[in-house]
């Protein structure tokens, strides 16, 4: 990166974003030399910080999370010289003339000076600090020559859809569009964007990738905790509004996105965006067939007795937060006319899981016998987004030995083998894309709209219909047997992965 002034303010900095996210991802970026000389880091909270106490507790999250092989004393101790910390009360408008003053003082080059406002608060702070900002000058650039101003936005970006569309009119009252870079972070991750360039670089996949030759396709997040001390937010939130509406969708817009123009960010993000405006909306007398929530209850694990939800601290005792969610989607454009999407999330599955799985349609006539037990089953390709990051691909394959006796084997390729070479952790790679005006991995604000227009229906027959069950099931299973059903009709049923892509065929240990 060019020799110039980078002012990184983290709104919220005394959180457990920064400490284990944030300031070890910017040392990365240090490390690998993506941060220019003028760098500085300024952590803005009420809590009452020195700059020295401040660096010391971002040294302990460092120590911690930072890859061994980046360990280097000397550079660290540079590093934590560049961090600063302002305390004040993000929610008074009096305190932001003095930090305006700090930044001052903090700049090498005056107006010149590039600032990233990182928004790691709570979401109903995100209007007001904009308008602080805006108030005191910082928001909007003085002339061609002055720095950029931009923001990242944390996640929730809403409630509900309405919620939504207000926080983007509020923010686009301080900030233009271009500079407000809505973070999803698992579009960070290099597994999804790779699914982009398997695709589109690839000229074996694209002329299959359409309901001519895929039967269906499966998008699992599973997580092998429960909400822990996430209860209070999550209580708010549940399943759908925490994985679906964001995570989830993105990485079906991905996988179903037409080929873009370019790898211009807007290109890109106008495709996803065309797949959210093509997802068939449900009405209330669909939301029961389409769409399986579920909460888990105790159980006992390898003699090891589970909580329930309910049982969680934080928690009511009667709640009717879904921890799990089960949904068939259709995209009713040319290209997946008829082909269902099934997507699943869920808190206390067996293991910690995310993959899209992509179904392709079975032989049309069996000309080979398969081996016993077997139906005639279509090739899968399994794109693993984690923990262990690869692509596997399933086909049949003769047995050794007299006649043509068909099984199925896997051919797979693991991140993992690429030896030394680093992975940028997905917030190393989104703070980074930010400093260089790439949005290409950040959410567009028409987007986020239109995924929270989508599951809006969904929310509304839940709040307003009683009789839509909310089904319980055993912490450490997969879910609700409503959830199997949901393929099962279609003829289909749910992958259940394991641990990695090498034994594929082994099981999870429930």
């Amino acid at each position: 990166m060019e020799d110039k002034s980078i002012v990184s303010v983290i709104f919220g900095a005394s959180g457990d974003l920064t400490w284990r996210k944030l300031v070890p991802a910017l040392y990365d970026m240090y490390y690998r030399g993506l941060l220019p000389g003028g760098f500085k880091v300024l952590g803005v909270g009420r809590a009452q910080l020195t700059d020295e106490s401040f660096r010391e507790k971002m040294k302990e999250g460092l120590d911690r999370f930072v890859p061994a092989s980046f360990v280097d004393q000397q550079r660290m101790a540079h590093f934590l010289q560049q961090l600063h910390y302002h305390a004040m009360d993000t929610n008074a408008a009096k305190d932001y003339e003095g930090l305006r003053r700090r930044l001052g003082e903090l700049s090498q080059t005056a107006d010149r000076d590039d600032y990233l406002y990182y928004f790691a608060m709570p979401p109903f702070m995100y209007a007001p600090v904009a308008s602080y900002l805006h108030t005191v000058g910082l928001t909007r650039r003085t002339s061609a020559q002055s720095g950029f101003r931009r923001v990242i936005i944390e996640k929730p970006f809403g409630h509900d859809a309405p919620s939504a569309a207000n926080l983007n009119r509020e923010l686009l009252r301080y900030f233009s569009e271009d500079q407000i870079y809505r973070i999803d972070h698992y579009l960070g991750k290099e597994a999804v964007q790779n699914m982009l360039v398997m695709r589109f670089s690839n000229g074996i996949f694209e002329p299959l990738w359409n309901r001519n030759y895929v039967e269906y396709v499966e998008i699992t997040s599973s997580e092998a905790l429960g909400v822990g001390s996430r209860a209070g937010y999550y209580e708010s939130a549940g399943a759908l509004r925490d994985m679906v509406q964001n995570h989830l969708l993105q990485l079906l817009a991905i996988g179903a996105m037409d080929p873009p123009v370019s790898s211009d960010a807007n290109a890109i993000r106008n495709e996803m965006l065309k797949v959210f405006l093509s997802l068939r909306r449900m009405t209330p007398e669909q939301v029961p067939e389409y769409v399986i929530r579920g909460q888990y209850t105790g159980a006992v694990r390898r003699g090891e007795p589970l909580r329930a939800y309910r049982e969680e601290k934080g928690v009511a005792p009667e709640s009717k937060t879904e921890t799990f969610v089960a949904m068939k989607c259709y995209i009713d454009n040319w290209r997946w006319s008829g082909v269902p999407f099934y997507i699943r999330t869920g808190k206390c599955l067996p293991t910690r899981v995310t993959e899209v799985v992509v179904h392709f349609r079975p032989n049309p006539h069996h000309i080979f016998a398969r081996r016993s037990g077997m139906e005639n089953v279509g090739n899968q390709l399994v794109l693993r987004i984690q923990p262990d990051e690869g692509i596997l691909l399933r086909f049949g394959m003769k047995v050794p030995g007299a006649g043509f006796h068909v099984d199925q084997v896997s051919m797979d390729f693991h991140y993992s083998s690429l030896g030394e070479k680093h992975i940028p952790d997905a917030y190393e790679r989104l703070l980074s894309d930010c400093m260089m005006g790439d949005a290409t991995l950040y959410q567009r604000g028409d987007a986020v709209e239109a995924t929270w227009q989508y599951v809006q229906p969904i929310l509304d027959a839940w709040a307003s219909d009683p009789t839509i069950p909310l089904y319980g099931y055993p912490a450490g299973s997969w879910g609700p047997e409503q959830a199997d059903t949901l393929l099962a009709t279609d003829g289909h049923a749910w992958r259940y992965p394991c641990k990695n892509l090498t034994s594929d065929d082994g099981y999870c240990e429930l």
